[in-house]
């Protein structure tokens, strides 16, 4: 199962627990890690509830009053010392680590002396540990999200008034597409950021999945210019074939030589196929177009190293349509050297029958002999392996 979080209304940490509940997890699963803590009597609760016309779950954390001010280490503490599963705490730790991170660089004070004024309250903690445990029992292979709106105007926090969004909310989601968004409030909060920094693998827009359920978790407004939901879309993964992202730049200043390093450490974080073509810019200037094919899942990674790699300073992308065909692999032998084969299937016949190359070029260097001697052998055998492989049994 993969989840998507929609998050143009943007993230709080009950918004994250009414998600989870609605999209099918118990609400005695998130208040027994809760339990886990033992820092008090706190009790989660659900109620239905209505946001810009949207019915949603809103899940209270009832805490008593306290003044108490948590330092990360106090917290630290407190999570390293409770019996919950390891999963779940691990999850919890990472939140809270990014959290100190954050109002440290803000306060720039160490990590360790920060004190959580704004989300080292009970509640919060209830949010981030119910949040990891409902994540766990998800069991999600990835969760992916879409742009963050973050709200605008100004806050008041425990050291006066805050513009919106907070610098600590800016700091957990450096590097993440984000946007004002349609309230003049606080559309995301500390704990909202921290978790989505957090559990988040991937940055786009609803990913090809067939959709199994979506939990609807509200947050306490009701503006009128959006439904205050952050939405999780559960489901299994499409075809993953069936569409892909293509990334493209035009490339006019790049030493040549480092082309070939580009490409290939494209493939390394996973793109599907990477290549160059010629073209001739403004001026008269000779160029390449760098064109990548990747699946959502691994985006961030691509667009990082185009632009750690390379001299652009912009990607465009789109989606586009996929049509594999069906693949498996054999091995034949040249000389007692072992190559791989790709087969390509279509309606059950294996239509493609090609070597890899890779293979070709070691046997080519352990028997001492051209590589284009030893590649027309490799193919003549493939195409004996692919005639067998389509004959009838």
């Amino acid at each position: 199962m993969i989840g998507w979080l929609d998050c143009s209304a943007g993230a709080s940490g009950d918004m994250f627990l009414g998600a989870l509940v609605g999209a099918g997890v118990d609400l005695s699963v998130l208040q027994a890690a809760v339990d886990a803590i033992g820092v008090g009597p706190i009790s989660l609760r659900t109620e239905d509830v209505v946001r810009g016309g949207l019915g949603a779950t809103r899940v209270h954390v009832d805490a008593p009053d306290t003044t108490a001010s948590r330092t990360w280490a106090d917290v630290r503490d407190l999570l390293e010392r409770s019996p919950l599963d390891e999963p779940v705490r691990a999850t919890a730790l990472a939140v809270f680590a990014r959290l100190a991170e954050a109002e440290a660089q803000v306060h720039r004070v160490p990590a360790d002396e920060v004190h959580f004024h704004e989300v080292g309250a009970l509640d919060a903690i209830a949010d981030i540990v119910g949040a990891a445990a409902g994540l766990q029992a998800l069991g999600l292979t990835s969760l992916s999200a879409s742009a963050v709106a973050l709200g605008s105007g100004t806050a008041r926090g425990a050291h006066g008034p805050l513009p919106v969004p907070g610098p600590a909310v800016l700091a957990l989601l450096t590097g993440v597409p984000v946007h004002a968004g349609a309230v003049q409030h606080e559309m995301t909060t500390p704990t909202g950021a921290a978790l989505l920094a957090t559990v988040v693998t991937g940055w786009t827009e609803l990913p090809p999945m067939r959709v199994a359920r979506t939990g609807m978790g509200a947050g306490h407004r009701d503006p009128h210019e959006v439904a205050n939901v952050l939405r999780l879309v559960v489901g299994e993964p499409a075809d993953a074939g069936s569409t892909a992202l293509l990334l493209e730049t035009n490339v006019d200043d790049l030493d040549p030589r480092l082309w070939p390093t580009v490409l290939q450490r494209l493939l390394d974080v996973g793109a599907s196929d990477a290549w160059l073509t010629p073209i001739l810019m403004k001026k008269g200037r000779p160029a390449h177009t760098l064109s990548v094919l990747c699946a959502d899942a691994v985006v961030d990674a691509v667009r990082r190293v185009v632009f750690t790699e390379t001299s652009t300073i912009g990607l465009r992308s789109h989606r586009v349509g996929k049509h594999p065909l069906d693949r498996s692999e054999t091995t034949v032998d040249v000389g007692g050297q072992p190559i791989r084969v790709k087969l390509a299937v279509l309606d059950g016949a294996v239509v493609n029958a090609n070597p890899e190359y890779d293979d070709v070029l070691a046997a080519a260097d352990r028997l001492r002999r051209p590589v284009k001697a030893v590649l027309e052998e490799a193919a003549a055998a493939a195409q004996t392996a692919r005639k067998n492989a389509s004959a009838p049994d």
